[in-house]
């Protein structure tokens, strides 16, 4: 493992140095080859290490590669965590990766930006895996401004259009917010434990009483973190705007990998969140509101990709309750098929926009099912599985969450279960009006809409069926299951919380669940299919709610007055006041009385000789006076 372990981050690496290199001397389909085989290489080494922690009876190992920082007490070693957690993660990060390179060496070829755009792919892959492998936070936070890094890449990747650039620019300055909280809870680690290291923080934690004053601001100031990476209220507005890039990247970095992070930070630092219960609280209540708001938000969009991308908001929401009640292998369950059925969705939306000349507007598409049959199916797998609905693998993992939700709080449960219904609703919105009824677009373009190419259409049928099976990785014991993944994690020190609750009562919260999707997707067919209904124009009139949804709560406007407008009205009063008046003036007076001084004094220098004897014999008595009486 120490030998191998290494190879899996530097690969992606390499890809990104040759492909940065040679973006312009190398062909596209050797860059292809490149960018995915070493996603690919390091696929198949992650899954040597996985088998092989599977039979360790020591289920982690901490691989030291060199001492990086040593400064007084602090000592930071560049080292590896190979545990259950990040063995899991590396499969998802490689994994789902390689497929979506996969489905970018068709997506992007006829982009001049082909070899740049890969190269890209592979730096933020490396980046993801140095920051789920370091063994400590540093580490960690390397790894989480490299993403950072690498999504303003990717979403600015068409930076000639200015919409997109400004995309890049928020989501890059939304997640420095969120990370100076991360920093600063390493801060105070480091002062409070002696140490960024998980091997020596947890331990002395565990011996700590809960509630202590200086573990809840560390855990906050992590979560804050959380937020900005994981797209939380109020740091959620980012995300949907990230659309903005190329599909893969939606795929990649906002659906299956980088927004993720902060539940992975979190899981891996479950220790201490277990002893703030005022934190888990407001993780608890933030994560339910963001996935109630995200989910009003998208049920009035008509972009394909703004639907997903709020549905992203809203999901990740999901993750953020089940850390708040303690279902940490209940969060991390979802990670795993939220990465499967949104990779498969994102992935189908971008096989439907290239069919569609990239027109994203759900508006202006329709009765697709049958020019792109294997994107419909494979979509409405993805669709079934956000959905809730049996016995795809989103039902498990919702409701895994949903159960200790109810234990924890029946309200939370009772909001949770909304959303779930509004989810099921929007979701099956988005898919009867891109796939049925009519077309709602051009004769012209109707006559050139066709299937996406294997390279496309192999990536999706793969994640169609981890979308549909993937659940069988932690059925529950209500079920007959063993809840393998709870006992896997487990191995890493992952918390775990029993679910206190009787067989039927389980039942019966499913059942629940289940009708509200059901009773959800019945009333989408019924008005989108039945009634062949069409969401309104941009400018045309609609109710309060639907005006309140469909402009996101106006939240970027409230911050552009809150937050934005001040700030530039306070730049322009220490530019024209502060800046322009006082410093300049200060440095453009003493410019001014050099100026002036040195015109009387160049008075003195006359040219004549007489003048310059006088100031001599001048100089020469007023030193003999000075002399006499001071010396």
């Amino acid at each position: 493992m120490e030998q191998l372990i290494w190879l899996v981050p530097l690969l992606p690496f390499l890809g990104f140095v040759i492909n940065g290199l040679g973006r312009k001397s190398l062909s596209k389909g050797l860059v292809g080859i490149i960018g995915s085989g070493v996603i690919l290489a390091s696929f198949i080494i992650s899954v040597v290490i996985f088998f092989s922690l599977q039979g360790d009876t020591q289920k982690s190992h901490e691989v030291f590669l060199f001492d990086w920082i040593s400064a007084g007490t602090l000592h930071i070693p560049l080292s590896f965590l190979v545990d259950p957690l990040s063995s899991i993660m590396l499969l998802i990060i490689t994994g789902i990766g390689f497929l979506i390179h996969l489905y970018s060496t068709s997506y992007m070829h006829d982009d001049e930006g082909f070899g740049k755009f890969f190269s890209y792919l592979n730096l933020f892959v490396f980046f993801m895996l140095l920051l789920v492998l370091g063994s400590n936070y540093i580490v960690m936070f390397i790894g989480w401004e490299g993403v950072g890094l690498c999504s303003y890449l990717l979403i600015g990747f068409w930076y000639t259009n200015s919409a997109y650039a400004s995309a890049a620019k928020k989501a890059f300055v939304m997640n420095r917010i969120g990370d100076l909280g991360f920093l600063l809870g390493v801060f105070l680690m480091f002062n409070f434990f002696g140490s960024v290291e998980f091997s020596k923080i947890f331990p002395q934690a565990m011996n700590m009483l809960p509630g202590n004053n200086t573990l809840v601001l560390i855990t906050i100031l992590l979560f804050i973190g959380a937020c900005g990476k994981s797209a939380q209220l109020p740091l959620f507005t980012w995300l949907p705007d990230a659309m903005a890039g190329p599909t893969p990247v939606s795929a990649l970095i906002h659906a299956a990998t980088m927004v993720t992070a902060g539940i992975y930070m979190i899981a891996r630092s479950s220790v201490l969140f277990d002893l703030a219960p005022l934190t888990q609280h407001i993780i608890a209540i933030v994560g339910i509101a963001t996935a109630l708001i995200a989910a009003i938000i998208a049920l009035t969009q008509t972009d394909i990709k703004k639907v997903l991308a709020y549905s992203t908001v809203s999901q990740l929401g999901y993750m953020f309750l089940g850390l708040g009640v303690g279902a940490y292998t209940g969060s991390f369950f979802h990670v795993l098929t939220h990465a499967f059925f949104k990779a498969l969705l994102f992935l189908g939306a971008g096989s439907v926009i290239h069919a569609m000349h990239h027109e994203q507007d759900m508006r202006h598409m329709g009765g697709l099912r049958k020019k792109l049959p294997v994107t419909f199916l494979t979509m409405m797998i993805g669709t079934i599985a956000i959905a809730g609905l049996p016995p795809f693998s989103g039902f498990f993992s919702k409701d895994e969450i949903l159960a200790n939700a109810y234990q924890y709080s029946p309200i939370l449960w009772g909001v949770g279960v909304l959303t779930a219904f509004l989810t099921a609703f929007y979701m099956f919105r988005m898919m009867f009006l891109t796939f049925s009824g009519k077309y709602r677009g051009t004769h012209h373009e109707e006559n050139h809409v066709h299937e996406s190419p294997k390279a496309m259409t192999i990536p999706l049928i793969i994640l169609a069926v981890l979308a549909a099976i993937g659940g069988a990785i932690n059925i529950p014991h209500v079920f007959g299951g063993n809840e393998w993944l709870a006992h896997w994690l487990s191995g890493a020190g992952v918390a775990q919380h029993e679910l206190d609750l009787s067989h039927s009562t389980e039942f019966a919260l499913m059942g629940v669940s289940v009708l509200a999707a059901v009773i959800a997707t019945i009333y989408a067919y019924g008005k989108y299919v039945k009634g062949a209904h069409v969401p309104v124009a941009d400018e045309a009139p609609r109710s309060a709610l639907a005006k309140l949804s469909y402009n996101k709560f106006y939240l970027d406007e409230i911050y552009d007055f809150m937050i934005t407008k001040p700030l530039d009205a306070l730049s322009k009063f220490f530019y024209r006041i502060i800046d322009t008046k006082l410093i300049d003036g200060i440095v453009n007076g003493l410019g001014w009385s050099t100026n002036e001084a040195s015109k009387g004094i160049r008075l003195l220098q006359s040219g004549n000789v007489g003048f310059y004897i006088f100031m001599m014999v001048f100089g020469i008595v007023a030193l003999l006076l000075y002399t006499f009486y001071y010396i």
